[in-house]
């Protein structure tokens, strides 16, 4: 599968707020949306960018943050939204269920890790085990009542540890997740919902630009 290989900083100067997908590094000072709050390129501070947004702006703007944030390609993202569909219930609210069962956003969301991106891999490395199964594909979804943990060696024991102690500064785990710090466990108590996301998501323009 193909992968964003270029600056990270530059998608949350496109999308005019921190995703957050380098961790702690966002927050401290240095960061480049800090220093430069407006989208990248030759353009991105001129006079054009004040003017106004068109609806369908909105909508594909919306659909962008929420795929950088999960970091994924359209592809993909576009088959999360046909699953979403597909299943009973509002598909925005799906769509954003399924993305927040993903392996990798959980073991993020747990503070195991300081970004999706390194959680995805401590995933493909083989060291997350769910339901004491080895599970190396970061896309699996997580169900109720599943409990996953890691098996890795001491030094790599104390690097998640830390991760922890880095994350605990500037977020908590969500309620869904019953996390046990100590020994790298954790279990799946609910399926995630909407009201658990740490940044603002509109998931309806989502829908309606999609639904065109």
């Amino acid at each position: 599968m193909g992968r964003y290989l270029e600056a990270k900083c530059k998608l949350c100067r496109r999308e005019g707020m921190k995703l957050f997908l380098k961790g702690p590094k966002c927050i401290a000072e240095k960061c480049p949306f800090t220093k430069r709050p407006y989208a990248p390129g030759f353009h991105g501070k001129g006079t054009g960018r004040q003017k106004k947004a068109s609806y369908y702006s909105q909508q594909l703007r919306e659909k962008q943050k929420v795929k950088r944030m999960y970091g994924m390609l359209e592809k993909q993202f576009r088959i999360y939204y046909t699953i979403a569909t597909r299943t009973k219930g509002a598909t925005g609210r799906k769509l954003i269920e399924l993305l927040e069962r993903r392996l990798d956003n959980v073991i993020f969301r747990a503070l195991f890790a300081l970004s999706r991106t390194e959680a995805r891999q401590m995933v493909k490395h083989g060291f997350v085990f769910v339901n004491g199964r080895r599970v190396d594909i970061p896309s699996y979804h997580v169900k109720t009542n599943d409990e996953i943990f890691f098996k890795a060696s001491e030094s790599y024991a104390k690097l998640i540890k830390l991760n922890i102690d880095v994350n605990a500064k500037s977020r908590s785990t969500p309620t869904w997740l019953d996390v046990d710090k100590e020994n790298l466990k954790l279990k799946v108590s609910r399926l995630p919902e909407k009201e658990d996301l740490i940044l603002p998501v509109n998931e309806q323009l989502i829908v309606e630009l999609y639904s065109k």
